[in-house]
This record gives C-alpha cells, sequence and structure tokens, in this order.
C-alpha cells in the first residue's frame, strides 16, 4: 500500500509543474485524496461490503468534489489534475498512466445493463469537461479534447475533438475533415430565407389581385 501510495505522489510531481514540494502535495491535491479513497472503498466494495463502500465513496465527495465509483478499476500512476466535477461510473476499467482533468464523466448512457461505463486503455488523456459515455474503448495513448462528447470507441494513438467526437488525429496524421465546418447550416437563416421567399410571393399576388 505504501509503495502504491509513494508512486502516486511521483506521478504528480511528473505530471503537474505546478506541484512544488511533497507537503504541498500530501495536503492540497484532492484527486490525490480521491484516488486514496477510492482505493480503500474498492478494497471493501470486492469483498461485497457495499454499503461502506459507498459510505466512503460519498465522504470522498464530499470533501474532494470527485466522485468515484468503488466498482470501477483503476490502474497505476493515475492522476487527476484539478479534480472538481469529475465522476467515474461503477464499470470503468482505466489502465495505467490515465490522466484526467476537471469536469470529466466517465458515465454511462442510460441505456445498457452490465457494462455500461467505458474502459481508457494506458496513457489515455482525457481534457477538461470532456464527456466519455457508454460501454465504448478509448484506446491506448489517445487524447480527449475538452468538452467533446465521446459515444463510440477510439483507437489507439488517436486524438478526438467536437460534439459528436470525431478523430482528427491518427497516429500522427492529421485526419481530413469530411465536413467543412465553415459551411455548417444556419436553420435560423435558412428558415427566414424561406419566410422572406413567401412574403416576396405573396407581395406579387396581391399586387396582381389590385391591377385586377
Amino acid at each position: 500500500m505504501f509503495r502504491h501510495m509513494k508512486e502516486d505522489v511521483a506521478t504528480i510531481f511528473e505530471r503537474d509543474p505546478a506541484a512544488t514540494g511533497y507537503l504541498e502535495v500530501l495536503l492540497t491535491y484532492s484527486g490525490l485524496h480521491a484516488l486514496w479513497f477510492y482505493r480503500v472503498a474498492h478494497f471493501f466494495f470486492k469483498r461485497k461490503w457495499y454499503f461502506i463502500a459507498r459510505a466512503i465513496s460519498q465522504i470522498a465527495r464530499f470533501f474532494t468534489g470527485i466522485e468515484i465509483h468503488p466498482g470501477a478499476k483503476i490502474g497505476r500512476r493515475f492522476f487527476i489534475d484539478h479534480g472538481a466535477g469529475v465522476v467515474i461510473g461503477e464499470t470503468c476499467e482505466i489502465g495505467d498512466d490515465v490522466t484526467l482533468y476537471q469536469g470529466v464523466t466517465l458515465g454511462g448512457t442510460g441505456k445498457e445493463k452490465g457494462k455500461r461505463h467505458p474502459t481508457l486503455k494506458d496513457g489515455v488523456l482525457v481534457a477538461t469537461g470532456a464527456k466519455v459515455l457508454g460501454s465504448i474503448t478509448i484506446g491506448e495513448n489517445a487524447k480527449i479534447g475538452a468538452n467533446s462528447v465521446v459515444l463510440k470507441d477510439v483507437p489507439d494513438d488517436s486524438t478526438v475533438v467536437g460534439i459528436p467526437g470525431k478523430v482528427v488525429v491518427q497516429n500522427g496524421v492529421r485526419v481530413k475533415d469530411q465536413f467543412d465546418h465553415c459551411e455548417m447550416p444556419d436553420p435560423v437563416t435558412d428558415r427566414l430565407v424561406q419566410l422572406e421567399t413567401e412574403l416576396n410571393e405573396l407581395k406579387q399576388i396581391l399586387l396582381m389581385s389590385e391591377r385586377k
């Protein structure tokens, strides 16, 4: 246990340039506290002491603002940066060397049973506010852009952005976007143009009737 705790602290120093000292990390990093609470809760969850596990999870949520279900499976060197608003569902599986930023949700869509939360393989990074939903797999070393909503599997070594999330870089090569975002349809403008056309037609009809 103490070996894992030491590794958790070392991970923060590796990935967060703002970390300046051990005392600061131990006392002020909510992501670290939430991870340690999770480990205790997960210990009880595996032994089917569900109430105690969920109680510890809720205490952690109250103090850290981070909710990790005790049933989730989390690998080594997991890092939550800032952490406020992070939610990790019960059937999530998270590999080694994964990084999450604040506001990330690893949740379900409300439709599945059984495995209903995502699997994040080794080295995944999920940026601020992203939502990864459903029983999908995020491949190794993939990156999810800020505020993206990901509903489908993501290949290894890919970068995903947008709502819904689309792969824009794969294996270091930019993926050609089949849709020009500069020419996105504007339904309000389209409707106004249609109304203007109908109004002009009505004017022509009125002019013709007056002449008669």
